[in-house]
């Protein structure tokens, strides 16, 4: 059986390790080459004077990123990564790759975002595209450790769906037999009626579809969102949940993920809760004061609004209290002041993450709302029918993955933080 590279240290004395061939370097009568498997790399040197004749063929013949398994000695040396060096007495390949690459694994040679991804099995290679994974699996189980402690049910939601989550047309159709049919914009109705059954705290972590024609930097039509919702509470206490969630994320990876953000020169703080909250109204007014467009209060947050105030708190933050009529239907308008509702937006000062609200749990003012959208309450008959029938206060959020790896790791683009993004442009691989 082969040892995984990173537990190889001087003292096993002997090892044998499978991988692929990160590096070569041929000086005439020494030939070094980096063997790097999903744990590390270690410095396998083959002296032509000494090694058998096998290995010296095999030595010969190989090339970049073939998979081989080599079997040998193992001793320190200092300059040799991770200190020790195996000298091989078998050296077998065991799936040679073919040359030239479509792209440079070794990064001495750059290549653009598209033809990363277009070779994207070559481009996480790369110990730094890796690490970001690294990262994003531990962010993943996180996240299943926080909710499963705190006695939160995993759900999951179906993603073909009749109607809009929150009307509009920005919707994938399907072909589905006879019927029309959707890929989801959001678990958002389903965590609702999760209400309604009595689970009192449910998450979901998928997938979910936006059909928007959108062609940016921090936009993708399929993402992952992290959905919460909770009964018997409202946004404050969903905020909380958020906010601690979020710290506890940061706070894994830099524990357990030293490796990987070493690997990608990334040094960042735990953020620490309660974050800061900022009425709309207000932010509305720094934005005002630092941008060089019009904005008014009742219009939604640019990217340059949004950079503006980000710039101004300089840490995670809430923008609270929006206005009703910019807000979906199933936020929760204040009682003295119906035109306000109780919906939050959590930002990273470089974008939004995560939007939520305390929910409308009662009937009629659901329906009266929908009707203010210009929606109509019989396509939404499914979900409408749990309200009929005891619906608790509750309240909820979601969170994009891959913007809060984005920003936690500070990704010029969401789609480094994707393994095969899907935009307006890509399908494949």
């Amino acid at each position: 059986m082969r040892t995984p590279i990173n537990e190889v240290t001087p003292e096993t004395g002997r090892a044998e390790v499978a991988g692929w061939v990160h590096e070569i370097r041929d000086l005439g009568g020494l030939t070094f080459f980096l063997i790097r498997d999903r744990t590390g790399i270690i410095q396998v040197t083959v002296v032509k004077k000494k090694a058998s004749e096998a290995v010296l063929q095999a030595a010969k013949a190989v090339s970049r990123e073939s998979i081989v398994r080599v079997s040998g000695t193992v001793k320190p040396i200092e300059k040799a990564p991770g200190g020790r060096e195996l000298t091989p007495e078998t050296f077998e390949i065991v799936s040679p790759c073919e040359s030239p690459l479509p792209l440079d694994v070794v990064e001495k040679v750059p290549a653009d975002l598209d033809t990363r991804l277009d070779a994207r099995f070559l481009d996480v290679r790369k110990p730094r595209v890796a690490a970001i994974f690294k990262i994003r699996s531990a962010v993943t189980a996180a996240t299943y450790e926080f909710f499963s402690k705190r006695g939160y049910y995993n759900i999951t939601s179906p993603k073909v769906v009749a109607a809009a989550t929150e009307g509009g047309t920005e919707l994938f159709p399907i072909a589905y037999f006879e019927k029309e049919a959707f890929l989801n914009q959001s678990p958002q109705l389903y965590k609702q009626m999760m209400m309604a059954a009595g689970f009192e705290k449910v998450f979901e972590i998928g997938p979910i579809f936006r059909a928007e024609e959108h062609n940016t930097v921090r936009h993708l039509n399929e993402a992952t969102s992290i959905d919460v919702e909770v009964s018997f509470a409202d946004h404050n206490d969903v905020m909380k949940v958020l906010e601690d969630l979020v710290s506890h994320q940061y706070a894994t990876v830099a524990e357990t993920c030293s490796d990987a953000l070493a690997d990608l020169g990334v040094e960042f703080e735990v953020p620490k809760a309660p974050f800061p909250r900022i009425p709309y109204a207000d932010a509305i007014d720094i934005a005002a004061k630092k941008i060089d467009e019009p904005i008014a209060y009742g219009d939604d947050l640019s990217t340059p609004s949004e950079r503006a105030i980000g710039e101004e708190m300089g840490e995670h933050y809430f923008i609270v209290d929006w206005p009703s009529a910019i807000r979906p239907y199933y936020a929760m308008p204040y009682e003295d002041d119906p035109s306000i509702c109780k919906a939050f937006d959590m930002m990273h000062p470089r974008m939004e993450l995560s939007s939520g609200a305390q929910r409308v749990h009662q009937y009629d003012l659901l329906v009266d709302q929908i009707k203010a959208k210009g929606l109509s309450p019989e396509s939404f008959e499914f979900y409408l029918q749990p309200f009929r029938y005891g619906m608790p206060p509750h309240a909820g959020w979601g969170m994009g993955m891959e913007r809060l790896i984005m920003t936690m790791l500070g990704l010029q683009n969401i789609r480094e933080a994707v393994l095969f993004p899907r935009d307006r442009h890509r399908v494949v691989p």
